[in-house]
């Protein structure tokens, strides 16, 4: 049987998933859809839009979708969701997970990778993340939750902006693609996002594509090149608490410390594949947690295809992707998106492992 698609819809408190995942669920798009709620949300999925009020821990809705709040385990969840489709007893094509407004997505990621039982069901998608423009400068600042989940994503949705000036707006983009390069930003007005745009991202694919922010990388040629060490100082790391620092400062390239960070690394050298696995194995040891996600494409010695690899904290995976075009620059690229992680150390690990 295909696998069934997944979304983790993950966001800050206010920001409106509850609005932008009713507005998939009434859409009238031909596709049945799960939804699985973390209960100990803000607020559920109004019982309005479902068909019946029961105990049951899984509601049918009219137009055929499905909601269904987590009270124990969601592994246990997507089981049972899984095994009544195979029976005939659920019909659905893919399922929504929404996390709380504070919980971490990478554990419920992992799941679907490190579960076998999961894996043989379920393909992950993609992180949606949803940011509210207006609480979002406040919440970045103070919340460490906040900052992971746009780490984590693969799109972000900006709500609200309608509630801020367009300087505020241009702002707020800004230090998220500094967070997050390689998620596209887009805003949404309540809610309303074409499901082209939410489903089918396929955010955890191999695929050769390594999707930076043109911007992102712009900005990074007027000296933040990565063989250029003496850089690094711009990113002071003498306070805990950016909100002190950063109080009504209009200016487009403010820099807020923001523990979440990416950076992209390139390389025209090859790498020798046994001392970057080592290395790649190492790093991923130490720092694991603090990597929220990465990506390369690569060109390594030795296969005249590129290498492609990617992970979530301490799992990485990688695949031979196609072969180099004719006469295309063959270029290694990484973005590496984490928690103060440690560039430098990163950077000359990579280096060494260049043949």
């Amino acid at each position: 049987m295909a696998l069934i698609p997944a979304t983790i819809l993950t966001g800050f408190l206010g920001s409106g998933k509850t609005t932008l995942l009713k507005r998939v669920l009434t859409e009238a798009h031909g596709q049945k859809i799960a939804v699985v709620e973390n209960e100990f949300g803000e607020e559920n999925i109004d019982s309005d839009i479902l068909v019946t009020e029961s105990k049951e821990q899984i509601v049918q809705m009219s137009n055929g979708c499905i909601c269904c709040t987590i009270r124990e385990d969601l592994r246990e969840t997507l089981q049972t969701l899984a095994a009544r489709k195979r029976k005939g007893e659920l019909d659905f094509d893919r399922v929504v997970i929404e996390t709380t407004g504070l919980a971490d997505p990478g554990p419920v990621a992992q799941t679907f990778f490190m579960d076998d039982e999961i894996a043989e069901s379920y393909l992950l998608d993609s992180i949606i993340t949803l940011v509210d423009a207006k609480h979002a400068p406040q919440q970045l600042n103070d919340r460490q939750e906040a900052r992971r989940q746009v780490g984590f994503a693969d799109r972000i949705f900006v709500s609200k902006t309608d509630l801020v000036s367009a300087e505020e707006t241009e702002a707020l983009i800004h230090r998220l693609k500094h967070m997050n390069p390689r998620a596209p930003i887009e805003r949404v007005h309540f809610g309303e996002v074409p499901l082209e745009g939410f489903f089918d991202l396929r955010g955890f694919n191999l695929n050769a594509k390594l999707d930076i922010d043109p911007d992102f990388l712009k900005e990074d040629e007027h000296g933040h090149e990565h063989h250029d060490h003496d850089h690094d100082h711009a990113h002071g790391e003498h306070c805990d608490h950016p909100s002190h620092q950063h109080g009504h400062a209009h200016g487009h390239h403010h820099h807020h410390d923001d523990d979440v960070k990416s950076f992209v690394y390139k390389a025209d050298r090859p790498f020798d594949p046994a001392r970057l696995e080592d290395f790649l194995g190492a790093i991923v040891n130490i720092y694991g947690p603090r990597m929220l996600r990465y990506k390369g494409v690569l060109h390594m010695q030795g296969t005249e295809r590129k290498v492609i690899f990617q992970g979530v904290h301490q799992l990485m995976g990688s695949d031979l992707g196609p072969q180099w075009a004719e006469g295309e620059a063959r270029q290694s690229r990484m973005v590496f998106i984490g928690i103060e992680l440690p560039k430098d150390i990163l950077v000359q690990g990579l280096e060494q492992c260049l043949v």
